[in-house]
């Protein structure tokens, strides 16, 4: 069940500070949110995923969040809007917002940068010279912060984060635990029986309102910087490589792997555990579904599928040795169009 919020709002509070139309009693007070299912009094519930409108019917919560179109399927207080499932984000904002949980800068951290007096650092934190955070920063625990490192207002940056030195972070910017930000990229020249290291002399920008997750790692550039655009979504142990843009609004989903020097156009979204090789554009509005791999540049977008589909093993092995004899069929089948254009020409 989830847990009571520390926060209470009407109904009428939240239409005021959030739009949509509120039907039944305005002054309904909420104070926690929860599924159709396990809903009872002072929570809201939403139904965005239409398999579920059944539940509405025996639903007990105080009120729920509903499309125009499903509004007369709940007999109690509702919220009516567009879109139920970014509503129900936002209220759940509303009732839960974030909270550092400690101000100040704590003793055992160190900074060889002067601070804003709104930021709040943890404990054995490192700061280096020529950092510049913006008003109201929250910097958790054993966070790295690297020389000339900008990060803006209302940051948050979770535990065991390293920003390496040069990095610029935008304005409400939220990094999670085990991320690092700006190491090496991965250049090597090849010299003989040797790799002789690229220096990578770019670094990571990041825009406004990005949020990566835990143990996701972005490389720096060797030349220019990599870019992550505006509201992009990454969540956690994805790889960006270095020189990579990655447009603005854009989602990688978890195990994400993106190769140097990739171009994603905004809201590129990238399903789990998708591959993309290096120097590959992504058109704006594509869609790769999770697993698969991409190795040739997309200039339409669209939905883009290169997963096998599940078999059982007997089976999938019997297709797999009739997709290794499709170059020999199709070169038979070639040789047989000519002869046969032959016979017709005689």
């Amino acid at each position: 069940m989830t847990a009571p919020s520390s926060q209470s709002w009407t109904l009428a509070e939240i239409a005021a500070r959030l739009g949509g139309d509120v039907h039944g009693d305005p002054q309904t007070r909420i104070s926690r949110v929860a599924t159709l299912a396990g809903a009872g009094a002072g929570d809201i519930s939403f139904l965005a995923n239409r398999k579920y409108k059944s539940q509405l019917q025996g639903c007990q919560a105080a009120a729920v969040i509903l499309a125009p179109d499903a509004a007369d399927g709940f007999a109690g207080a509702r919220i009516v809007t567009t879109n139920p499932y970014a509503y129900y984000a936002r209220v759940a904002t509303l009732l839960y917002p974030a909270r550092a949980g400690f101000s100040g800068v704590h003793a055992s951290a160190v900074s060889a940068s002067e601070l804003p007096a709104s930021v709040a650092v943890g404990p054995h934190v490192v700061i280096g010279r020529n950092v510049q955070l913006g008003e109201n920063v929250v910097i958790h625990a054993n966070t790295v912060i690297g020389d000339g490192v900008t990060i803006g207002a209302d940051s948050i940056i979770y535990p065991n984060v390293t920003v390496y030195a040069g990095c610029t972070l935008g304005a409400r910017v939220i990094i999670h635990s085990g991320t690092v930000i700006g190491a090496d990229g991965f250049g090597f020249a090849p010299d003989g029986r040797t790799w002789v290291k690229i220096p990578q002399i770019g670094a990571v920008t990041i825009g406004d309102d990005v949020e990566i997750g835990a143990n996701t790692t972005i490389d720096r550039g060797a030349l220019e910087d990599t870019v992550i655009g505006e509201g992009a979504k990454i969540d956690n142990l994805v790889q960006v490589a270095h020189n990579c843009q990655i447009g603005a609004y854009s989602v990688l989903a978890g195990c994400t792997g993106i190769a140097g020097s990739v171009t994603l156009g905004e809201h590129c979204i990238v399903g789990g555990a998708g591959m993309i090789s290096g120097h590959v554009t992504l058109a704006p509005g594509t869609t790769i579904s999770g697993g698969s791999l991409v190795m040739k540049s997309i200039n339409q977008a669209g939905l883009y599928t290169s997963v096998f589909p599940l078999d059982s093993h007997d089976e999938w092995v019997r297709n797999a040795a009739h997709i290794r004899r499709l170059s020999k069929l199709a070169e038979r089948v070639a040789e047989l169009e000519k002869k046969l254009k032959t016979i017709e020409n005689e």
